[in-house]
């Protein structure tokens, strides 16, 4: 986008910015939102005359503070772009901020450029929502349908790319301005009757609880924003029919792209939630079928990015929290399939979990809560469930184990395991082992620590493309398995791909579980060689 386009009709002059600095630049944004905020209370309905305001602020330096590029961007979207019932009209308008805002955010960090595209992603949902209630046989709808998955698809693109850069901005607040709340922000889009639900429309119950508690960083936020549109471009491809092995290869390879802990852990927070936020793009029946892609997605892999070596910018506290959540889930996937049937699935989870960083990391936590006296009663192969009734024995002596945010699930865990002691023993399921299944893993650690960092996400990206692009899964179920091969000669392995490499491809074979207990092959080509494989058997 242009200057020009960014610039409002009246420029403030030089030498009236350049008196913005210090001091004088947090008085004059404080009392611009101020003054701001006091005219949207009273509805006021004109509020142009702030766009030349903020302007001057977000010009005055060279990485602005989230609020002056979010405060003019909504302005000056309202006051270009009245509403309007015509998809294609709302659809570029959409372009339109997606542009602005890409454009104002030019010279910041990558974490709030990633921020401050929420009003976009709030945008385009509308647009989905009002999209999907239309006739999609029509031609006008049709072209409108393929401008919105384009348009997701450029968002997710451009999050990649930030994503790809080192954001130094994560743990920094939403801007210099301590006295703006992220409520009181969402107000410049949606006026002031709404809330922060209205606003993130994919995020629900205890998400949006975590997000209205306080203030949160600017991470947190672009981890908000980037799951959002993860959700939106499922929502799509669900409804574009496309099939749930490659839905699931997709989620893998955008989680393994993004390398965002902010991301996952909302992600995680997300699955906490009894229904997911999707109902209004969804049928409930594809609702379940969304979640399931993602437990795929977030319990069969083990991202290189959440090990301790490469999260060593976030706080002990925050891992501990998303290793408790992740537990939670796991062990609600595990019960939820073990419930329908599904037993070859429990014990993908089960195994996954056993064999990943999580449980160790879980018990070496405990175990600094307890005198060196005790008797551990614990280790680092045990399951979802044996973790937990340990964590609770723990917080049943007076150690705070889950976090306020989580601690809302401490009785539905004791009554869910308790339910399930009754139901069927731990180790009885525990000690199976999957038919000839094979778990989907990545690692996508790069063997060379000092390889030059665009190399290694070039590298990374192309590596899973081929490796996606090459997998053929049977949709109705798999192959007959050879006859005659014993129960005691049948193997469980983890394949691990070490994608930062590029090297000659080799082929290994892996299963997916199916939701009917049946499964289905795959075959996916490695673009590593043989020696850079690892394979471990049970």
């Amino acid at each position: 986008m242009s200057v020009a386009a960014i610039e409002p009709a009246t420029s403030a002059p030089q030498n009236r910015i350049d008196l913005l600095v210090g001091k004088n630049y947090e008085l004059k944004l404080n009392q611009s939102m101020q003054n701001l905020f006091a005219e949207i209370h009273e509805e006021t309905l004109d509020l142009s005359h702030f766009i030349h305001v903020f302007y001057e602020l977000m010009q005055a330096k060279l990485d602005p503070p989230l609020e002056s590029i979010w405060v003019y961007a909504g302005l000056t979207f309202r006051s270009r772009n009245p509403l309007k019932d015509d998809l294609l009209d709302r659809m570029a308008a959409s372009k339109d901020l997606f542009q602005l805002l890409s454009s104002c955010s030019v010279s910041c960090g990558s974490s709030k450029c990633i921020a401050l595209l929420t009003p976009v992603v709030f945008e385009v949902y509308k647009l989905v929502v009002k999209l999907f209630g239309k006739d999609l046989a029509l031609k006008r709808e049709r072209k409108a349908m393929r401008e919105i998955m384009s348009l997701v698809e450029g968002i997710l693109g451009y999050i990649i790319v930030c994503c790809g850069k080192d954001s130094i901005d994560e743990w920094g607040s939403l801007g210099s301005n301590s006295t703006t709340s992220f409520a009181e922000l969402v107000r410049i889009w949606i006026g002031s009757n709404n809330g922060i639900e209205a606003f993130l429309p994919l995020l629900s119950g205890e998400t949006i609880k975590w997000l209205s508690d306080g203030k949160f960083c600017v991470g947190q936020l672009a981890g908000v924003v980037i799951a959002e549109v993860f959700l939106l471009e499922l929502c799509l491809k669900f409804r574009a029919g496309i099939a749930r092995e490659e839905l699931r290869s997709w989620a893998v390879g955008s989680i393994s792209g993004f390398r965002s802990f902010f991301f996952f852990e909302t992600l995680v927070r997300i699955l906490l939630e009894r229904v997911l936020a999707v109902t209004s793009l969804l049928s409930s029946e594809d609702e379940v079928l969304l979640r399931n892609v993602l437990y795929d997605a977030v319990i069969l892999v083990e991202y290189s990015f959440l090990s301790p070596e490469r999260a060593i910018s976030i706080p002990a506290e925050h891992m501990k929290c998303l290793a408790m959540a992740r537990l939670i889930i796991t062990y609600e996937a595990i019960e939820l399939f073990r419930g329908g049937g599904d037993q070859k699935r429990a014990i993908s989870y089960i195994d996954a979990f056993s064999n990943s960083l999580l449980p160790s990391q879980i018990i070496k936590w405990g175990s600094s809560q307890i005198v060196l006296e005790e008797k551990l009663n614990i280790s680092s192969g045990s399951s979802p469930k044996a973790l937990i009734k340990w964590l609770l024995n723990l917080e049943d002596r007076g150690i705070k184990v889950f976090d306020d945010s989580i601690s809302k699930y401490r009785t539905k865990l004791v009554l869910d395991v308790f339910k399930a002691d009754l139901e069927q023993p731990a180790s009885k399921l525990e000690d199976q082992k999957v038919d000839d299944d094979t778990l989907f893993t990545i690692d996508n650690n790069g063997a060379d620590e000092d390889t030059d960092e665009d190399k290694m996400e070039q590298s990374m990206s192309a590596a899973f493309v081929a490796a996606a692009h090459t997998m053929k899964l049977a949709e109705n179920g798999g192959r007959k398995r050879q006859e005659g091969r014993s129960a005691e000669n049948q193997k469980i392995k983890f394949v691990k791909y070490d994608l930062c490499q590029n090297s000659d491809s080799v082929r290994a074979r892996s299963t997916f579980v199916r939701n009917d207990g049946s499964d289905s092959e795959s075959e996916v080509e490695n673009p590593i060689s043989d020696e850079d494989t690892e394979t471990k058997e049970f």
